[in-house]
């Protein structure tokens, strides 16, 4: 049955065919007379193309951060019921203000609200601090705050 309707419309199907083969060449002819005609025009686009992509892939390189990030997992030390540890006060030779100062740092206090709290510059604050580090040997807050937790001088 199929043949049947194939074979009635052979001439329209050969029409068909050969227009759409036609139109095939004529696209063809069209983009070819597209590149000779505009080569240079499509050898700029495409080095364009390129030099954007490797433009955009070297930003990200430099963008994104070498560093990785590193938990460490360290012991915390927690005092139910906190009790000074005078000795470690006396061999360090912290002051009572040092001491205060340190509480509040552990605290989470900034220098400026430090200052503010005990109503005394905030040179003096960097200064208690510098003292504190020095004794703690120490190079920064967080490390002055788990050694004092470790030696029972801060809750």
């Amino acid at each position: 049955m199929a043949f049947g309707i194939i074979a009635r419309n052979k001439q329209n199907i050969l029409y068909g065919l050969s227009l759409g083969l036609l139109l095939l060449l004529l696209n063809w002819l069209e983009w070819h007379f597209v590149i000779i005609e505009h080569a240079f025009e499509i050898y700029a686009t495409a080095i364009a193309v390129i030099f954007t992509g490797l433009g955009i892939w070297l930003a990200i390189k430099l963008i994104t951060p070498k560093e990785k990030t590193v938990i460490i997992e360290k012991q915390v030390f927690t005092n139910a019921e906190f009790v000074l540890n005078e000795d470690e006060l006396n061999r360090l030779r912290l002051s009572t203000r040092e001491l205060e100062v340190l509480q509040l740092i552990a605290d989470g206090l900034t220098n400026q609200q430090i200052a503010g709290r005990l109503f005394v510059s905030l040179n003096t604050i960097k200064t208690h601090t510098k003292n504190l580090f020095l004794k703690l040997e120490v190079e920064r807050r967080t490390q002055a705050i788990e050694k004092a937790k470790r030696l029972s001088l801060i809750p």
